[in-house]
């Protein structure tokens, strides 16, 4: 290397450096970061209810909520970020609330999910399955495909905002989840409430809602069967009614008369069976509105 006019010469490879001071490389742009993502506190979930199987929880989530979900399905949000969120019987024991914030940010909450110990009846010597009727089979599809149409429909009914209130008042005499088990082969668990009462006793809104099924021919299983839709994806269903007293599309409020326990259908009494869904999840009433009055 050789001194050259106050700068210097390199010799590389035959190649000889330009004459003068030799210019610094280019310096690269710094790479440019995403914006942290900033923790969000877990409190800014809030809600009330049940959290276990069979309950039903009203949420609030966080300021500036676009969407929820719940273990990635989309749950319903109100402009004011009310929601509900439900568990079904056989929920698993943990679940996991999401909020997708306006900015991109998200909160998550996970959520611990209760058991219970559901009344389960061992029946060693029936088989889970009697000989078929042919009229049943012949007559329940058509049924099945009717009640899931009614589930599936959206109204602008408020009542799942409200605390619900028993339709009747009574003994119970069935409780939501009980199985009976046939040769080791589980049947299918009791899917609502029965209330023991008196053919003809009045049956009342437990909440605000649309009347989305009123089934004036009785079904084969359920008798009269009524269901109301409560709004964000809460739907009730009264079955073995004496009587319907509404109708597809209208709307009633709590406490309003809609009808009379009774024994239609396949009932060895009457009573009036009162089953929940949230989203298709079925829930235990008596979780749901509390004890019996």
């Amino acid at each position: 290397m050789k001194a050259w006019g106050g700068g210097f010469a390199l010799l590389l490879a035959g190649c000889v450096a330009p004459a003068g001071p030799v210019a610094p490389p280019p310096t690269a742009p710094a790479p440019r970061l995403a914006p942290a993502r900033t923790a969000i506190p877990l409190a800014l979930f809030r809600w009330t209810g049940q959290l276990s199987q069979g309950g039903l929880i009203h949420g609030q989530a966080p300021a500036g909520a676009v969407s929820v979900t719940l273990n990635g399905e989309v749950v319903a949000l109100a402009p004011d970020g009310a929601f509900l969120a439900g568990f079904d019987r056989d929920a698993g024991p943990s679940a996991e609330l999401v909020a997708t914030l306006a900015d991109g940010r998200e909160v998550r909450r996970p959520l611990a999910v209760a058991p219970r110990a559901w009344r389960i009846e061992r029946l060693d010597r029936l088989p889970k399955y009697p000989v078929p009727d042919p009229e049943f089979q012949r007559l329940r599809p058509a049924e099945l495909q009717q009640i899931r149409a009614a589930r599936a429909l959206e109204t602008d009914a408020s009542g799942w905002r409200q605390t619900l209130i028993w339709p009747v008042t009574g003994r119970i005499s069935g409780l939501f989840g009980a199985q009976r088990v046939y040769r080791g082969e589980p049947g299918g668990y009791h899917s609502g409430t029965d209330v023991a009462v008196p053919t003809g006793t009045i049956v009342r809104a437990p909440a605000d809602g649309v009347v989305i099924l009123a089934a004036q021919q009785p079904l084969t299983l359920e008798g009269h069967l009524l269901m109301l839709d409560h709004g964000q994806g809460l739907n009730s269903a009264f079955l073995h009614l004496s009587r319907i007293d509404v109708h597809v599309g209208d709307h009633v409020r709590q406490g309003q008369p809609i009808g009379a326990a009774g024994a239609t259908g396949r009932a060895t009494g009457p009573h009036l069976h009162w089953s929940l869904q949230w989203k298709g999840r079925k829930l235990d009433p008596l979780l749901v509105t509390g004890p019996m009055p």
